[in-house]
């Protein structure tokens, strides 16, 4: 089976991968269990830790401080929430909230 990725184009193509270890990652640095987090009202420092959490599988040698200038580099805020929304998506398998 395929592992469950999303494709965000920052300086390159990462890919957002929310696997156990991604989540607890996002719960330990927001200390926040995930079915608390509001995706549609996330602070930046949340927004930016839930990002790191789901690309450092690929590069260990991301920093959240890194992954907020990536953001500002390539991408926008906008942009980014929309794939964190995607990616969830794939991680739960749900598709009813849209």
């Amino acid at each position: 089976m395929a592992k469950k990725t999303v494709t965000v184009e920052l300086d390159k193509a990462r890919n957002l991968r929310y696997g156990m270890n991604a989540l607890v990652k996002v719960e330990e640095m927001t200390g926040k269990p995930i079915t608390k987090l509001d995706l549609e009202n996330l602070s930046m420092g949340n927004l930016r830790t839930i990002l790191f959490a789901g690309l450092c599988h690929e590069d260990k040698e991301l920093t959240p401080e890194k992954v907020g200038e990536l953001i500002d580099d390539y991408s926008d805020i906008g942009t980014i929430a929309q794939k964190l929304g995607e990616a969830f998506t794939v991680a739960f398998g749900s598709k009813e909230k849209n």
